[in-house]
């Protein structure tokens, strides 16, 4: 069925090749977004790698290629309440994505400017929708992006269920009482505070509401490119490689094409969940086609496909590309070393076929590297936000290349 969907964030790095394969699909799309991750990039002194035309050259570039149009909305979700209910109220589409929150971590701990931002804006943004929705009395399924962050990463010696976790309750004769809970939140930084957030509100709405919502808890994005934004050079998607914006993988793979070193932080023992962004739009098309019923719980999957340590990471990019590792100190407030076993049998039972770390597709992501490395800003490359004042940034010393070097196995 062809769906009227509003895609808000579809000017970012997963909304962009979102909108572009579900209006493929055939859908009729709406991007709403404020542009302010670009104006973060001015703030940042930083760019994407890849040279980004403005929204309307992009949703051009995409008529001309495809004859399919993308309608451009610019509202401030978080602040923009009664643009986004006329915006709402004129559509009444059947699927809501919201993409529509400020996404980085290490951005969120800059200072307190930055968590109050983040908090404010994700926040308001979220529960903006929430009550435009429920104000409308709009049959609109919510799919919203999450984050495996809103887990935690401490050692559990489980694996991570989706959303939801039994228990077991005693009463006071000795009676054990089933009930499931949303699996216990430990979240890491402001940002990942704020999706925990999202999934209380999420819980309430669907129950005092229902409103059908699907909570998808992401992993690390690697890669750029898809088969949508691969057809026309106006079309490229982002690839960020900056301390507060840039995601482990695609940062390790531009240092690589640039030959600066792969910047591993502390140990490298942090075990995070990963998914290329390929699947990251698979999953989301996956979501939006299917909804769950008026009255159910939230709908909470795992998107991700693999697991791994930062520093095997560092050595397989090391292994591909010949550059060294620097173990520099960690500017987050984390435990060095954690075990993450995750379930995403939702996503395979439906048809999923994930792809992983092939070389093929890492060398892909250093091709696009090299190609644009004349756009590199080596100033913002060290990951400079720290959680606390007894962390130091994450920059390459003599100190550095030689922990890493010691850690190195013997050939």
């Amino acid at each position: 069925m062809r769906k009227r969907i509003v895609i808000i964030g579809g000017d970012g790095f997963c909304g962009w090749p979102t909108a572009l394969r579900l209006s493929k699909l055939g859908h009729e799309i709406t991007i709403v977004d404020n542009l302010s991750r670009r104006a973060i990039d001015a703030e940042l002194g930083a760019r994407s790698l890849t040279p980004i035309r403005s929204l309307s050259e992009r949703i051009d570039a995409w008529f001309d290629v495809t004859g399919h149009y993308i309608r451009p909305e610019r509202i401030d979700v978080a602040r923009e309440y009664d643009a986004l209910c006329d915006l709402l109220a004129e559509i009444r589409p059947h699927a809501l994505v919201h993409f529509g929150e400020q996404r980085a971590a290490p951005y969120s701990m800059k200072d307190a400017a930055h968590k109050r931002y983040t908090v404010d804006n994700n926040i308001r943004a979220t529960h903006n929708i929430l009550v435009a929705l429920t104000h409308l009395g709009l049959d609109t399924h919510l799919v919203h992006l999450g984050t495996m962050g809103v887990y935690g990463y401490d050692d559990a010696g489980i694996e991570i269920p989706e959303g939801y976790l039994p228990v077991f309750v005693a009463d006071g004769e000795g009676g054990l009482h089933q009930r499931q809970i949303l699996y216990p939140a430990a979240p890491g930084s402001v940002y990942h505070m704020t999706k925990v957030m999202d999934q209380r509100m999420f819980a309430y709405y669907a129950k005092n509401d229902r409103l059908r919502i699907t909570d998808l808890h992401q992993g690390i994005v690697w890669g750029t490119q898809t088969d949508e934004t691969r057809l026309d050079e106006r079309l490229i998607n982002r690839f960020d490689y900056d301390g507060d914006y840039g995601t482990v993988l695609n940062r390790f793979l531009m240092q690589a094409a640039t030959g600066h070193p792969l910047t591993v932080h502390g140990t490298g023992g942090q075990t995070r969940a990963f998914i290329n962004i390929h699947d990251t739009v698979n999953c989301i098309t996956l979501a939006v086609a299917h909804p769950p019923e008026p009255g159910d719980r939230v709908k909470i999957l795992n998107q991700m496909t693999e697991t791994h340590r930062v520093r095997d990471l560092a050595r397989l990019v090391a292994e591909l590309t010949g550059v060294e590792v620097a173990l520099v100190p960690n500017p987050r407030n984390e435990a060095a070393e954690n075990d993450l076993f995750v379930s995403n049998k939702t996503f395979l039972d439906l048809g999923l076929h994930p792809i992983t770390l092939r070389e093929g597709l890492m060398r892909e992501t250093v091709e696009i590297a090299e190609r644009y490395i004349d756009r590199v800003l080596p100033e913002t490359v060290p990951a400079r936000s720290t959680w606390t004042a007894a962390q130091a940034p994450g920059e390459v010393s003599e100190a550095a290349l030689s922990r890493a070097r010691r850690l190195e196995p013997a050939s």
